[in-house]
C-alpha cells in the first residue's frame, strides 16, 4: 500500500496530467498521482517524461532492457509491471522481459544485450561499481551519443524506481499478471517465474 495519497487535491494541473494519462494509457499514472502533491514536482516531472521519451540516439530494446535491470535492482514492483506492459505494447521479446531479473542465466539476450543489463546493474548499486573493462566494452558497441543517452536513461529510471519504492507505489497491474519477478537474492530460484512462461 502506498505510504502517500494516490487522492490528491484535484488541482488543473493535476487534472490536465490524468487526463493524458487516461488517453495514453487507459489508466491514471499512480507516481504521477504521488507527484501532484507537489505541483511543481508534478509539471517537473512531466516534462522530463516527455524529453525523455523523445530521446533517440540509442535503440530502444537496449534502453528498455537498461531500464527493467535498474527496476529489478532497486526492487521497484510499479516499474516493472510499467515497463514489461508498455514495452510489449510496442513489440519487445516478452521472453526478454520476463527474464531481465535473471538474465545471468538466461540465452535469450546477445552478448550487447548482456553488457548493457549489466551495466544498469552497476550502475544502480550503492555506490556504482561501474569498472573500465564493462565501460570498454560498452565504448566498442555504441558511440559516446548513445553512451550518454543510455546513461542517463539508467539514472532517470533510478530516480523513477527509487521515488517509487520510498512512497510504497506497488504494481498498478497493468499487465493482468505480472510474471517479471524481481528475485531475492537469498533464493535465486525463486525468481524463474510462472510454469510455462
Amino acid at each position: 500500500m502506498a505510504r502517500i495519497s494516490l487522492t490528491p487535491r484535484r488541482t488543473l494541473s493535476y487534472r490536465a496530467v490524468a487526463w493524458i494519462c487516461r488517453r495514453r494509457f487507459g489508466s491514471d499514472i499512480d507516481p504521477l498521482a504521488a507527484a501532484s502533491h507537489n505541483t511543481r514536482v508534478l509539471l517537473t516531472t512531466s516534462r522530463m517524461e516527455q524529453s525523455v521519451a523523445k530521446w533517440n540516439a540509442a535503440d530502444t530494446g537496449l534502453k528498455t532492457l537498461a531500464v527493467m535491470a535498474a527496476a529489478a535492482r532497486v526492487d521497484c514492483s510499479w516499474c516493472m509491471d510499467f515497463g514489461y506492459w508498455e514495452s510489449f505494447r510496442h513489440g519487445m521479446d516478452p521472453r526478454k522481459l520476463r527474464d531481465v531479473p535473471v538474465w545471468r542465466d538466461s540465452a535469450v539476450y546477445t552478448p550487447a544485450e548482456r553488457d548493457v543489463l549489466e551495466y544498469a546493474e552497476a550502475m544502480t548499486a550503492t555506490p556504482p561499481t561501474v569498472d573500465d573493462a564493462l565501460f570498454d566494452r560498452l565504448r566498442r558497441r555504441l558511440d559516446e551519443p548513445q553512451l550518454v543517452e543510455l546513461t542517463a536513461v539508467i539514472g532517470v529510471e533510478n530516480l523513477r524506481a527509487r521515488m517509487n519504492s520510498a512512497l510504497g507505489i506497488a504494481s498498478q497491474g497493468f499487465k493482468d499478471s505480472c510474471d517479471v519477478t524481481v528475485p531475492d537474492p537469498a533464493h535465486p530460484a525463486d525468481a524463474a517465474g510462472p510454469a510455462g512462461s
